[in-house]
């Protein structure tokens, strides 16, 4: 017998025996809401300073190379291989942290919290997470368009203080919506297929009411729970590394 036919021999009275448990009334669910809702914050402050990092080591190395006179008089190209090496590999180690984010988050609520908080973590993280990628697209494409008006000769034009200004906001403006918010989207789908996926472990090793009365059941549980909670704290530490000062690069 198909999912759907299951789903056809349910009545209205088990329906709503179970869906009602799915509300913001339920402690666990209201838990999870909150939970699901700070991710999205998490997840962009975090990949909103790789780019930052990336940006000091690109700068590092171009300043590098023009302590060659020779790149200064012309008669000698700079290496642009390393530059794309540097953007190449940063791109990929900086995405392990947010990976681990988007992967183990779900994990954990639900093998802590149970399946009622793990929806409720998705419709947390569903809400806000769509809010905050409309207006961060919307916002760094503000700010972008904003200094490419001043270059055309309004509020004083390149090298004026509106401009200066300008090219701050569109410094904060374009990983807001060129990384940070087209990211939230994978987020979400990363999220949800994560949680489809583990539905079955966790009602069977949640580490409070497991599904299976084994003796191993919340052993494994914790397991996993501490797996998945090493990883986060691993990722957010990451996150917080900072470049360096670009001061000590200088000639």
């Amino acid at each position: 017998m198909g999912s759907e036919d299951k789903i056809n021999l349910m009545t209205t009275a088990q329906y709503l025996a179970e869906a009602g448990k799915l509300t913001v009334a339920n402690p666990m669910v209201f838990i999870g809401f909150l939970i699901g809702g700070a991710v999205p914050f998490l997840f962009s402050s975090m990949l909103i300073r790789a780019v930052g990092r990336a940006a000091y080591f690109i700068v590092k190395e171009c300043r590098l190379q023009f302590r060659d006179k020779e790149i200064w008089a012309g008669t000698k190209k700079p290496n642009y291989g390393r530059v794309v090496d540097i953007c190449t590999n940063t791109a990929q180690k900086e995405l392990i942290g947010p990976g681990f984010l988007a992967i183990m988050t779900p994990v954990l609520v639900g093998f802590i919290l149970g399946p009622y908080a793990l929806g409720g973590f998705l419709a947390g993280m569903i809400l806000v997470g769509q809010l905050l990628a409309v207006f961060m697209a919307n916002a760094g494409g503000a700010w972008d368009n904003a200094k490419k008006m001043i270059e055309d000769g309004i509020h004083g034009g390149k090298g004026s203080e509106a401009h200066k200004a300008a090219i701050t906001g569109d410094t904060v403006g374009d990983p807001l919506k060129d990384t940070a918010g087209p990211a939230i989207n994978p987020l979400i789908k990363v999220m949800n297929m994560v949680s489809l996926l583990t539905l079955g472990l966790v009602l069977n090793f949640n580490v409070f009411n497991p599904a299976s009365k084994s003796a191993n059941a919340a052993l494994i549980g914790w397991a996993v729970v501490i797996v998945c909670a090493g990883s986060i704290g691993w990722a957010v530490w990451q996150s917080k590394r900072e470049s360096g000062d670009l001061a000590e690069d200088l000639p």
